[in-house]
C-alpha cells in the first residue's frame, strides 16, 4: 500500500519571472543574431547562436508547463515517469518539474447518500434501509494509487456495511435490553461509522459521520407489523389504566374505610370494586343506575 509523502515545490511567481525573462532573452538575441546576418556575411557562429536561442526559448517554455495553482481543500499527487514523489497540499500558485503528471485530488468533505436497500434484519423481517455517509479523503496516496476508483469504492463499500448492520439488529423487537434499529440510534450510527472506518481506510478515507436517513418494514410486512404495533399499544395503553384504576379503587375503600362513611361487608366490597373498575376502564362514559331503595334492596 502506497503512503502519502509531501512534495515541496518551487514559488510559482519566482519562476514566472525566471521563465519569462529567458524567453524574452532569447527572443532578443534571436532577433539580433538574425539582423546581423542581413548586415554582415553569415558564419557558423550565427547559426549555432540562433539554434541555440531557439532551443533555450523552447526550454523556458516547456517550463511555463509546470506552473500550477491550488485551491484550499486541494492536494496534487505528483507521479514522475510512473514513480509517485510525493503530493501537494499546500494552496497558491506553485511550479514544479513541467514533466510531473499531476493528478488533482479533492480533501473537501463529501456526501454519499445510499440508495434504498432491502436486506432482512437479525430476525428475518424484510426492511428497507438507507444511509448517508460524510467522507473525505486524508491519505491522497493510497485513494489515488490502492483503488481504482475512490468514489466508486466509497459507495459500494457503504452498501455493503449498511447490508451487514441491518442484518445484526433487529428493526424493533429484540430480546430483553437488546439494542434495535428503531430504538438505538446513536448506537447503530456509531457502529455504522466504525465499520465504514475499518473498510474504507484501505482507500485513504476518512470517514466523519455515518447515520440511517430512512428505515422502514418491507411493503409486503408493513400491514401486519403496524397492526402489530397497534395491539402492543393498546395493550400498554390498557395495563396503565388498569393500574390506575385499580389504585384509585383502593384509594376509595381506604378513604371510606378511615372515615366511617359506610360499613360493607366483603360483598358489597365486591360489587363497589366491580362498578368502579367498570367505570374507570369502560371505553364508553358509564351511565348510572341510581338506587332508591335502601342499601341491600
Amino acid at each position: 500500500m502506497q503512503q502519502e509523502k509531501n512534495f515541496k515545490p518551487l514559488s510559482g511567481a519566482a519562476m514566472l519571472a525566471v521563465n519569462l525573462t529567458g524567453i524574452l532573452a532569447c527572443l532578443a538575441g534571436f532577433i539580433a543574431t538574425v539582423v546581423q546576418l542581413g548586415r554582415k556575411q553569415p558564419s557558423p557562429t550565427q547559426f549555432v547562436l540562433i539554434f541555440g536561442c531557439l532551443l533555450v526559448g523552447a526550454a523556458f517554455g516547456i517550463c511555463l508547463r509546470g506552473l500550477f495553482a491550488l485551491q484550499p481543500n486541494e492536494a496534487r499527487v505528483m507521479v514522475l515517469f510512473g514513480s509517485y514523489k510525493g503530493t501537494v497540499r499546500q494552496s497558491g500558485f506553485h511550479w514544479a518539474n513541467p514533466f510531473f503528471i499531476r493528478r488533482k485530488v479533492s480533501l473537501r468533505l463529501r456526501n454519499m447518500e445510499g440508495k434504498g436497500l432491502k436486506v432482512n434484519d437479525k430476525q428475518g423481517n424484510p426492511i428497507e434501509i438507507a444511509a448517508v455517509v460524510v467522507w473525505r479523503v486524508e491519505d491522497t496516496a493510497q485513494a489515488v494509487f490502492d483503488v481504482d476508483s475512490c468514489e466508486d469504492f466509497v459507495r459500494i463499500q457503504s452498501e455493503t456495511a449498511v447490508r451487514h448492520l441491518a442484518n445484526s439488529y433487529s428493526y424493533d423487537h429484540g430480546e430483553e435490553h437488546e439494542i434495535t434499529l428503531r430504538s438505538g440510534v446513536d448506537e447503530v450510527s456509531a457502529a455504522l461509522r466504525e465499520e465504514l472506518q475499518q473498510r474504507l481506510s484501505k482507500a485513504g478515507v476518512k470517514v466523519d459521520e455515518a447515520r440511517l436517513t430512512h428505515l422502514a418494514y418491507a411493503p409486503e410486512i408493513a400491514g401486519a407489523m403496524l397492526r402489530r404495533q397497534q395491539a402492543e399499544a393498546i395493550i400498554a395503553a390498557r395495563k396503565k389504566i388498569v393500574h390506575g384504576a385499580v389504585s384509585m379503587v383502593q384509594m376509595a375503600l381506604q378513604e371510606l374505610d378511615e372515615k366511617n362513611v359506610v360499613n360493607l361487608d366483603e360483598e358489597r366490597k365486591a360489587a363497589m370494586v366491580t362498578n368502579l373498575l367498570v367505570v374507570l376502564c369502560g371505553e364508553t362514559e358509564a351511565q348510572p343506575i341510581i338506587n332508591a331503595g335502601t342499601l341491600y334492596t
